[in-house]
């Protein structure tokens, strides 16, 4: 794994993701990688004529990508008060192609994602990315399981 230079956690904000990101923290300190950890707002309204009673789904929307920053920061905060480098990102649109965007732009060497079943709703809010990234994974990656 010398080869490793850059590590991408995918993260989405759910209790899967922890060990992921914990999984990128310790890599990435023994192979002296660069670590990134993204998180992707999907969101889910965008491809369909929705009627939905959601009053002011615009600041709702707001409302997650805000949310999501604040949690994926005090997620990394320890280890960068160890001084340790991590590069967080929050980005907006279709998960798989941010994701596969990033791996490209930033020539990500390994990807780390949660490999736990996703259920209704996070299919609803995040989109079924797991299995269309792998389909299309230009690099390594690896699946981290946890028990529920």
């Amino acid at each position: 794994m010398e080869d490793v230079k850059r590590i991408l956690v995918v993260c989405r904000m759910t209790r899967y993701s922890r060990k992921a990101v914990h999984y990128g923290i310790s890599l990435s300190q023994k192979y002296g990688a660069k670590l990134y950890v993204i998180h992707v707002v999907h969101d889910p309204f965008i491809f369909g004529d929705w009627n939905l009673p959601i009053p002011n789904l615009e600041e709702e929307y707001k409302k997650a990508v805000e949310d999501a920053k604040n949690e994926l920061r005090s997620l990394v905060a320890f280890e960068k008060k160890k001084g340790m480098q991590i590069e967080e990102l929050v980005r907006e649109g279709d998960p798989t192609k941010e994701v596969l965007k990033m791996i490209t732009d930033e020539t990500i060497d390994l990807v780390i994602m949660p490999a736990h079943e996703e259920g209704r709703l996070e299919h609803f809010l995040f989109g079924r990315s797991n299995e269309e990234i792998l389909r299309r994974m230009p690099c390594s990656i690896m699946m981290v399981k946890s028990a529920v």
